[in-house]
């Protein structure tokens, strides 16, 4: 009884942190709204996570080795600043939705891109058939009705960037967690994300006054992303990560773009289309078929439940 009560609470946890994860995008479609450019919003959601990491994250400065400490910052570039550059410039140039919807075929870009540089990586039927299925439906959500008149895909193919970073991020970090405590690998990823977002500075400073920085909209929805979307998420993840296996905790990630859906329709007052819907079923079926087919000599790549073990540093 203890332990099932024990479960239903990692359950609860992953499926609070995806529902959280899926709102991610209304704030930071609000803050660009108010003025705040995409750099801009990134640095200050990563300075102040990094900042109350360092009150309880391992004391240690670099990693083992010179090799590893370039991973940390390709981890951080890959998976911070350049990827929410991309998804935060998105955010302006496409729907909410959009760009929940085509991240979602992250999982299926890291597959391709781990059998790339893992020649003992099997790609199964169901991985190349899921794969296609979800590109259906990202062909439906990035013209959403729009095949003649107004088509702008800027956005959407910015999305698309940003997805391929976190194929590299993921890759990265299944290197970086079998010999690393995650709440240092965390950290660090928090530093080199403030650190190699400040040339953007140099060519487009922050403009933004304190007097709107202030306000409780544009202060509530940062510190929304910093202490609770980054810090508290992360912390559940990798608790939920732990006990549940990553393959019972990875399918509550694809809930994400759902809740990004209708949340930016309540929201923000963006169209449902009928496209969207459908669109949205397509990537979440292929992506949970592809996700199930790839193997690496037996075992599940990405959902062994003993992947990664943590170190404590």
């Amino acid at each position: 009884m203890q332990r099932n009560t024990n479960l239903l609470i990692y359950h609860l946890m992953a499926f609070g942190t995806a529902g959280i994860w899926g709102v991610t995008f209304i704030s930071t479609k609000v803050l660009l709204g108010y003025g705040l450019f995409p750099a801009e919003i990134f640095f200050y959601r990563f300075l102040l996570a990094y900042l109350c990491f360092c009150f309880f994250a391992p004391r240690r400065l670099f990693a083992k080795t010179v090799k590893d400490e370039f991973l940390m910052l390709a981890a951080g570039v890959t998976g911070g600043s350049l990827y929410f550059l991309s998804e935060n410039t998105a955010l302006q140039l496409t729907l909410t939705s959009n760009v929940a919807l085509i991240l979602t075929t992250a999982p299926i870009l890291t597959a391709l891109v781990a059998r790339l540089f893992n020649k003992n990586l099997r790609l199964k039927a169901s991985l190349i058939g899921g794969s296609i299925v979800a590109l259906l439906g990202v062909a439906f959500v990035v013209f959403n009705g729009r095949f003649i008149l107004n088509l702008n895909p800027k956005g959407d193919l910015l999305t698309f960037s940003a997805a391929l970073l976190w194929a590299f991020y993921s890759l990265i970090i299944l290197r970086l967690n079998a010999r690393y405590n995650m709440t240092f690998i965390t950290r660090k990823i928090f530093f080199y994300g403030v650190l190699t977002i400040l040339p953007v500075f140099l060519f487009r400073p922050i403009h933004t006054e304190m007097e709107t920085i202030l306000q409780p909209v544009v202060l509530g929805n940062l510190l929304f992303l910093s202490l609770v979307a980054s810090m508290a998420c992360y912390f559940f993840w990798n608790m939920a990560l732990k006990e549940l296996g990553a393959i019972q905790a990875t399918n509550y990630l694809y809930l994400v773009p759902l809740v990004t859906l209708f949340a930016s329709a309540y929201f923000l007052d963006e169209p449902v289309t009928l496209f969207a819907l459908l669109g949205s079923l397509f990537i979440l079926s292929g992506v949970y078929f592809a996700d199930h087919g790839l193997r690496l000599k037996g075992l599940s790549f990405f959902h062994s439940r003993n992947q990664g073990k943590e170190k404590n540093q």
